[in-house]
């Protein structure tokens, strides 16, 4: 139909929403990446507030991180069946009430909820950026995002704490909000046409899982009885209700599969490194905190300026050749902070580590989610989220092991 043509009813045609700018979405997505790693360097201070050890104030990042892997296929159900704006809504208020209750709270296990409120909001809002994306190369705007505001985020942290509070240095994620209003305007507000019935059952035996996963580095025995057990009722669950929470034809694709535990490892290994390498140089090393600080911040943002290079490059390069890339960086990672000789050469680990992770998580998630029927994108989108965000959980309590055996 030409412009100015109406159609037979004589009304004129509707205007598709205009696409939202790839930078609109990483505004939206990625502060969640600032505040997950604004506590790096500021543990002891957090820890003192609370009269608690540093290893036991590293709570509040496995919490974190816990939330955002649980609350990110729960906002995906939500974005699936209500559609954007509730679950625009939903995210915002959220994080508005985490980031109160962060503020004032007195003791350690409230400000743990006011965490979870932040990272389960932040999980919503990354969910619609990313289901917003389409392509690799805008997935790469967002994650490259997550891992420059990752990088800044430790020394954004100190910063705050240093010239005010580190209340404050945990509230960087509200910056999101800023972008909610943009996304509402220009975005597909319409929701679904999903009208299936709720699966309760199958969400909550998934959170049960990702909740023992994530305690797995803390509490291997229990947790890893509590994980199989919980995997074994969701896969009897699975089959019979395969239209439900997890849908029967996700875990049975083999690219779905694959990507996710892809995600999930190269995560694991950069949120670990994230949290250790600041350590090791604190002890090999005569390092200041905050030189300390400005040098994981360099190597973090040249890892995502490569990650970003690469998104750029990636419609040129065959799947084979893109996920080598990844492999190695992966890989490289923790083997340079193993074996490095020399304690500055800690920096090129987090360069690797990040760079692995924000590559990995732009390819693997477009290919996840293609991998998937139209309906089930978000569905897939959230669950691979899921895996990547376990990684997230994983590290900072593997961390939490290194710096208590250092």
């Amino acid at each position: 139909m030409a412009p100015g043509q109406r159609d037979a009813s004589g009304a004129p045609p509707a205007q598709a929403p205009r696409p939202v700018p790839a930078l609109g979405l990483a505004l939206l997505a990625t502060p969640l990446a600032a505040s997950a790693n604004s506590p790096v360097l500021i543990l002891p201070s957090m820890a003192g507030s609370f009269g608690v050890q540093t290893a036991t104030a590293t709570w509040l990042v496995t919490v974190f991180a816990w939330a955002v892997a649980v609350g990110t296929p729960l906002m995906a159900a939500l974005l699936r069946r209500r559609g954007l704006r509730p679950t625009l809504r939903l995210g915002a208020a959220l994080i508005t009430a985490g980031t109160a209750v962060v503020a004032l709270a007195p003791w350690l296990p409230l400000a743990m909820a006011g965490r979870a409120a932040q990272a389960i909001g932040g999980a919503g809002l990354i969910t619609v950026a990313m289901s917003l994306a389409g392509s690799v190369r805008r997935m790469g705007v967002i994650t490259a995002g997550f891992g420059i505001l990752g990088a800044v985020g430790p020394l954004l942290g100190s910063t705050i704490a240093d010239a005010a509070s580190w209340r404050l240095s945990l509230a960087v994620g509200a910056v999101a909000l800023l972008a909610v209003p943009a996304i509402t305007r220009r975005a597909d507000l319409s929701a679904p046409r999903d009208t299936t019935p709720f699966d309760g059952r199958g969400a909550a035996l998934l959170v049960v899982l990702a909740t023992a996963l994530v305690l797995i580095p803390r509490y291997p025995l229990p947790a890893v009885i509590a994980s199989l057990a919980a995997a074994a009722f969701l896969a009897v669950h699975i089959r019979t209700r395969p239209d439900g929470f997890v849908p029967a034809s996700l875990p049975r694709t083999r690219t779905f599969v694959l990507s996710t535990l892809l995600a999930c490892t190269v995560a694991t290994s950069y949120f670990t490194l994230l949290f250790t390498v600041p350590q090791l140089l604190h002890h090999r090393t005569g390092w200041t905190t905050s030189t300390i600080g400005t040098g994981q911040l360099i190597a973090l943002l040249v890892g995502s300026t490569l990650s970003m290079a690469l998104a750029a490059v990636s419609a040129r390069l065959s799947r084979p050749r893109l996920l080598t890339i990844v492999l190695a960086a992966g890989v490289l990672a923790p083997l340079t902070a193993v074996f490095a000789p020399w304690p500055p050469l800690l920096l090129l680990a987090a360069t690797l580590a990040v760079f692995a992770t924000s590559a990995g998580q732009a390819t693997l998630a477009v290919y996840a989610s293609q991998a998937a029927p139209d309906t089930l994108r978000p569905t897939a989108i959230g669950l691979f989220n899921l895996g990547y965000q376990l990684g997230g959980a994983f590290g900072p309590a593997i961390a939490a092991l290194v710096i208590l055996s250092a």
